[in-house]
């Protein structure tokens, strides 16, 4: 029986660490979303962030919400030595499908205790429906 290093077991391979990006970042924006009568609301989980780490943009009816973060802690003794020096440096980004009728300006955000909390009105659809054209069929 020959004895492997723990690098070569499968299991290393399903770490976090090896995950793409893009599957990890629904785990650091873990978001709830409630239906009311007239609007949407969000809240969106951001611990670790600040106000002004995040950045939110409505381009296409896509509303995108974009963190940032550099953070750095550092404990030293009297003498200057290193005790404990911890860095976390980190992106998230989320979008979701508002449609291309709503207003920017319409939205509203808060940021307390790490949730980013987004109210997106409802638009409403015309009253008028479009008026169905038919296409001739030729000879």
């Amino acid at each position: 029986m020959m004895l492997m290093p723990r690098v070569f077991d499968d299991d290393f391979f399903r770490d976090d660490f090896f995950k793409r990006p893009e599957k990890m970042n629904f785990q650091l924006m873990k978001t709830d979303i409630r239906e009311t009568d007239s609007q949407y609301l969000l809240e969106i989980d951001l611990p670790g962030y600040k106000k002004e780490d995040i950045k939110i943009d409505v381009t296409d009816g896509y509303l995108t919400i974009n963190a940032k973060t550099n953070h750095e802690e550092k404990e030293e003794d009297d003498k200057g030595n290193y005790v404990r020096r911890e860095r976390f440096t980190g992106e998230c980004t989320r979008s979701f499908y508002v449609g291309e009728d709503v207003k920017i300006d319409e939205i509203k955000a808060s940021f307390k205790n790490g949730i980013l909390i987004l109210e997106v009105p409802k638009v409403n659809p015309d009253d008028n429906p479009p008026e169905k054209k038919y296409i001739e069929i030729g000879d």
